[in-house]
């Protein structure tokens, strides 16, 4: 099984790993900081050798990636990963201010129901289901979201259940959240964000994240 050092490295641009094994196309590696899709949060883009990823996927606790066809790689071959950067870091921060919102709408509407979500670099959403609109509520979770993250608060992150892979966030004033993404290590990172309603017809609420501000000045 890969061990994922985008946990407890998220800020790693570069990692020497191993090829464990090759199936055609799909190569698994015994060290990744490449994530896979998840949980709504897109994958990373980048290389394995040289050779750019064309899709990246979890099968069980393993993640599989597809490379062409003539990748010429073999198993027990040292490779090298590369990651763009610019790509990881605002999913990184479009991904904690998603988890921002939706535990602030958790505790201002009782009973509301997340139905979907997606991170994506330029943005992120949450769907609820929710039989009325939630514009009137969307200035304060902005600004409760938006204090948040001026706080600067310190994200811890670690397993609750090590074996099936299960992890959490925990930051001040909340519970521990259920969450196997990529995390920043302070809220401060984020910057200001922006909430928009988009909506998607009677009992379907879409909340829209943007990144309104640069972040914190940081080197990966």
């Amino acid at each position: 099984m890969t061990k994922k050092a985008f946990w407890s490295e998220p800020y790693l641009t570069t990692l020497t790993t191993t090829v464990a094994a090759v199936s055609g196309a799909d190569v698994t590696l015994e060290e990744t900081i490449f994530y896979a899709f998840s949980g709504g949060q897109e994958s990373d883009h980048g290389t394995i050798a040289g050779h750019p990823v064309l899709s990246a996927r979890k099968q069980g606790l393993e993640i599989v990636y597809t490379l062409a066809d003539d990748h010429g790689l073999g198993d027990g071959q040292t490779v090298q990963i590369e990651i763009d950067w610019s790509r990881r870091y605002r999913l990184m921060r479009l991904h904690f201010a998603a988890e921002l919102v939706l535990e602030l709408f958790y505790k201002t509407l009782d009973g509301v129901d997340k139905v979907g979500a997606h991170i994506a670099p330029d943005k992120a959403r949450i769907d609820f289901a929710w039989p009325e609109s939630i514009s009137p509520l969307l200035p304060r979770v902005e600004s409760e979201t938006n204090s948040i993250i001026a706080a600067n608060l310190e994200i811890q992150t670690a397993f609750d259940d090590e074996p099936n892979e299960l992890r959490y966030w925990a930051i001040d004033g909340f519970s521990r959240v259920p969450c196997g993404g990529t995390h920043v290590r302070r809220t401060g990172e984020i910057g200001a964000v922006r909430l928009k309603r988009n909506n998607r017809g009677s009992g379907n609420q879409r909340v829209e994240i943007y990144l309104a501000a640069a972040p914190m000045p940081l080197r990966p």
